[in-house]
């Protein structure tokens, strides 16, 4: 573990964001008193962990399914013709 100042952080941030992301914890301090903390996130932290430990996303309760596709009854107008026929009774 590392400790250092406010200003050496400030200083030489890139240098100690490295050394936490390498797996280490930085300790920061302000005239000698512990202010902060630097540490990587711990592996739940993903982008799908971390909403739904904030209560933010609810996991699905089963995997999606696509339904079946409906088919229309035979002689049933096709979407098109039926958006023609509309067109032709308002003209």
């Amino acid at each position: 573990m590392t400790r250092i100042g406010v200003r050496e952080l400030r200083q030489n941030a890139t240098r100690y964001l490295a050394l936490v992301k390498a797996g280490e914890t930085v300790e920061v301090t302000e005239r000698g008193e512990l202010v902060a903390v630097l540490s990587p996130p711990s592996p739940a932290v993903t982008a799908r962990e971390r909403p739904i430990a904030e209560g933010r996303l609810v996991p699905a309760s089963a995997p999606f399914r696509i339904p079946d596709r409906i088919t229309p009854p035979a002689g049933a107008l096709s979407a098109s013709e039926a958006l023609d026929e509309q067109r032709a009774e308002r003209s």
